[in-house]
């Protein structure tokens, strides 16, 4: 038994010192300075890397105001209060007053309100019993609307610009509205506005056209093809509609009097 001590003696220490290395190699990653500082690199990158996008995506805030639209009963003039891009409120800083169309405007401007911030567009219903109120409060909110698309193509502009001179071009083909002269018609005035981008009419409305008995009835026949032969033609050189020929011959001369305008 004697001679056994030394042997387990030997033994012990041996397993002492083989854990003692295990020990030190698994703590020397731990402690290496290198590994360490590499380690903690890596978070404020990706974190930096997030924040950018988040910080553009407050551009297109505040508010805008459309153009006032001259309506039968009075003007009608919308505000839109934007978030991000989005409607976030819409209001009427003017609208027709004094008898019936006190009771009209009540009605009428509350419900397109809410239907502006929900469509997010200017493609809103009629309300029923406020045609023309309804009628100027679109238009109202599509010229407001037109503002708001150079003032957001214009931040993203002005963030590229330090990339250099070839943002230059992408400057000058931001969307913009131009509206022709009013033309005169046997049955009343004809004018037309465009919003154009890169040279290219992507809209044609009409803010004015004849009102009033069978005018009306040619005016809703006429304006929409007008409308979409101004976009696909991308000039004044299109078809009268038949039946409708002094609105169309109005209709053509305004709108080459915008192209005019806008250099095309």
């Amino acid at each position: 038994m004697r001679k056994s001590h030394p042997v387990r003696r030997v033994v012990l220490a041996t397993a002492a010192t083989v854990s003692g290395v295990v020990l030190l190699l698994s703590l020397k990653p731990a402690s290496d300075p290198a590994a360490a500082s590499a380690a903690g690199a890596a978070p404020p990158v990706s974190a930096a890397g997030q924040e950018s996008p988040q910080g553009g995506a407050r551009a297109g805030s505040g508010t805008v105001t459309g153009d006032a639209e001259q309506t039968q009963y009075g003007a009608v003039q919308v505000r839109l209060t934007v978030s991000a891009g989005k409607i976030t409120k819409a209001e009427a800083v003017q609208a027709p007053k004094g008898g019936l169309s006190d009771q009209k405007t009540q009605l009428a401007v509350p419900r397109l309100n809410q239907a502006a911030v929900a469509a997010q567009s200017a493609r809103i219903d009629t309300v029923s019993g406020a045609t023309y109120t309804s009628d100027g409060y679109k238009k109202s909110l599509q010229s407001a609307l037109d503002k708001m698309k150079p003032a957001a193509s214009g931040s993203a502009g002005s963030a590229s610009g330090s990339s250099g001179s070839a943002s230059g071009p992408a400057g000058s083909a931001q969307a913009r509205t131009v509206t022709g002269q009013a033309a005169q018609t046997q049955y009343g005035p004809v004018q037309v506005r465009i919003t154009v981008s890169a040279g290219k009419i992507t809209k044609a409305e009409a803010v004015q056209a004849p009102k009033g008995g069978l005018s009306d009835q040619k005016t809703q026949l006429a304006i929409p093809k007008l409308n979409q032969a101004a976009v696909a033609a991308g000039s004044a050189d299109i078809d009268a509609v038949s039946g409708a020929t002094y609105t169309s011959t109005g209709y053509r001369q305004s709108l080459q009097s915008a192209l005019d305008q806008a250099g095309g």
